[in-house]
């Protein structure tokens, strides 16, 4: 079966499908009597209304991959394609190297064992020898060059494993249901799930039950507090994907689950200017009117219409709009959007609602990518509810920044459809099975489907956008150990690594054993700093720091001052309001320099540990940014 080029070889709904089978979905508690109904009348509303373009479908077919090739590409896109060459170079990328954890390093070297022996099947010039890079050298680690575990393999050797680990606190792992959960970021993910199955902590499934049940986490602020998507630069932005997808691959390598993703296909251009235009393009042409938009014009104008109109009423999203009407509107909008001539106040709001799915649904490429979109969907198969999070995390930061901001934009405005439930009747589960097939099916990526499993694969689709709206505040984070790793990765490129031979098995074993040693810093009690700001002409801040100073200590300092010695203020119009309160909401400071592009801080954070981890960087006050940060 495909889904979803051929839609019609979907199963109608059913009052007497199966039971779910035990297994993969064994933790959905009570799935059978939340209903799919919703499901399936979305995929006939979808099928009706695109019977008539099944043939045009906008990606080519995705191509079976030669051995090796899969491999290939991953080290490709993961920013290590200097090993795919026959000697070590010197190219910066390579220092990326230096940043990997044990588990990371791993998942490197198993692509690296895969691609190798596909190299000398294909009696192709020979590629550097693993052991050159990461120093393996003993019979048993050559014996398994030869034959690569399987994911089963794997899994039982991980669980049976004696091989004993330095003893570190994963308590908040231990499952203790009815309770807030820890949601640990400071250490990777796939080194958590390595520590829990060699210590035999494997937990529980977690069962999903009802939208107001869902298990809460909280993500304990550290010393440098927490860093959400929108608080770094562009340019250390740009290294989170590469980063974020070795960290997955380790992940789903520890859990024994296969990372499935899909070749990148090239699109077809098409005439219009909004509807099944690539994200790329519509945010280039916006950003001619608005240079800041992150989010495609069309979209916010949807998005308002249905929340100022839409949220209160009954069945939003899931009543369909008349097909005809939608077509006839998609059509005007193609006129007369841009012009500002089109009349949103005379649309009915289910035919709003109708437009904003076909907008999702006729993006040339899936809003999740053709080439994760089969691994936002695996996402399901893994048992634990906090790893099945941490996967989805990881996922998101890997998309290209317009997806995220786009899926961004839209997981918000379903959280207020959610939000209006008394009114709309439209709770968690029924908003994510209405939306669940607008984007998971694409009609330019068949995906065959195992006789018996849509209901399954269905049930665990609409659960994947579940989460991804329940939770898209802890999904929309930045791992301390990302940003930990960006910063090793700024510092590494500064010293420029000199390697002394044609292989980089020394310099290796010298970053893992520096690794290995407890760094002590030589911290300072106190520290005075000075401050800078964007807003001053001239003066500075100058604050003297402890182990108590934060964030928004410096900042309630910094405004007392304005208000108090009227410094020269640049833009001081509804800049801020000074009061009895002295409070300042509209302030940020940045980190900058130094292992850091631009980062903005979390008002926790503590700064003198701060300076201690990032000695030479400036602290600059700035305006909060007018566009709304996205979070």
């Amino acid at each position: 079966r495909n889904w979803p080029c051929k839609m019609s070889q979907l199963p109608p709904k059913s009052p007497s499908v199966p039971p779910v089978s035990e297994g993969t979905n064994s933790r959905v508690e009570s799935l059978d009597n939340l209903s799919m109904d919703s499901f399936w009348l979305e995929v006939e509303n979808i099928k009706q209304s695109t019977e008539a373009e099944q043939e045009e479908c906008s990606l080519s077919d995705v191509k079976t991959q030669e051995e090796g090739e899969a491999e290939a590409e991953w080290l490709q896109d993961a920013g290590l394609s200097d090993l795919l060459g026959d000697r070590a170079s010197e190219n910066d990328n390579i220092v990326l190297l230096s940043t990997l954890t044990k588990t990371q390093a791993a998942a490197v070297q198993r692509r690296l064992d895969t691609y190798s022996r596909s190299r000398r099947r294909k009696n192709k010039h020979p590629v550097r020898d693993v052991r050159d890079i990461f120093g393996v050298a003993n019979s048993e680690e050559t014996a398994a060059e030869k034959q690569e575990p399987s994911p089963d393999q794997l899994w039982h050797n991980l669980r049976t494993s004696n091989v004993q680990r330095k003893t570190q606190d994963y308590s908040c792992t231990v499952r203790n249901p009815g309770k807030e959960e820890v949601f640990n970021m400071d250490v990777a993910y796939s080194e958590q799930a390595a520590v829990l199955l060699k210590g035999s902590f494997l937990s529980e499934s977690r069962r999903l039950k009802d939208g107001n049940t869902l298990t809460k986490f909280k993500i304990p602020k550290g010393r440098l507090g927490v860093t959400r998507i929108g608080d770094l630069s562009a340019q250390d932005m740009k290294k989170i994907p590469t980063l974020a997808l070795i960290e997955l691959t380790a992940l789903c390598d520890v859990l024994g689950f296969e990372l499935k993703r899909n070749k990148a296909a090239k699109l077809k251009t098409t005439e219009k200017r909004l509807f099944g235009v690539p994200l790329n393009t519509l945010l280039e042409n916006d950003q001619k009117l608005l240079p800041n938009t992150k989010v495609p014009l069309l979209l916010q104008a949807l998005l308002s219409c249905l929340e100022k109109r839409g949220l209160e009423t009954e069945g939003i999203l899931r009543v369909s709009g008349s097909q005809t009407r939608i077509k006839s509107l998609e059509q005007k909008l193609e006129r007369d959007f841009y012009t500002g001539l089109f009349r949103w106040d005379e649309v009915h709001q289910n035919d709003v609602s109708g437009l904003l799915k076909r907008f999702i649904r006729e993006l040339p490429a899936p809003l999740l990518t053709a080439e994760y979109l089969p691994a936002f969907a695996a996402v399901q198969n893994i048992p634990d509810l906090k790893q099945r999070l941490q996967a989805l995390n990881l996922l998101i930061l890997i998309l290209p920044e317009p997806n995220r901001n786009t899926l961004k934009a839209l997981l918000e405005f379903l959280s207020k459809v959610v939000a209006r439930e008394n009114n709309n009747k439209m709770n968690l589960w029924n908003v994510s099975t209405v939306m669940a097939p607008n984007l998971f099916m694409h009609k330019g990526l068949p995906n065959k489907i195992p006789e018996g499993k849509e209901k399954q694969l269905a049930e665990g689709a609409a659960d994947v956008v579940r989460m991804m709206i329940h939770y898209q505040d802890l999904l929309w984070t930045v791992s301390s150990f990302l940003v930990a790793q960006v910063r090793k990765l700024n510092e590494s490129n500064s010293k420029r690594y000199q390697f002394c031979d044609k292989r980089i098995k020394n310099l290796l074993r010298k970053i893992h054993a520096d690794k290995d040693k407890v760094e002590k810093n030589q911290a300072e009690p106190s520290k005075t700093v000075k401050v800078h700001s964007s807003l001053l002409l001239k003066d500075s801040l100058e604050v003297h720091l402890n182990n108590a100073t934060r964030v928004a200590d410096v900042l309630r300092q910094f405004q007392k001052n304005l208000c108090q010695n009227g410094w020269n203020i640049v833009n001081t119009v509804n800049l801020l309001k000074c009061n009895n309160s002295m409070e300042c909401t509209n302030l940020l400071l940045y980190e900058v320099g130094g292992n850091i592009g631009e980062h903005c801080l979390d008002p926790d954070t503590y700064l003198l540990d701060l300076y201690h981890i990032n000695p030479h960087a400036e602290w600059v006050i700035k305006q909060n940014p007018s566009y709304p940060r996205m979070f």
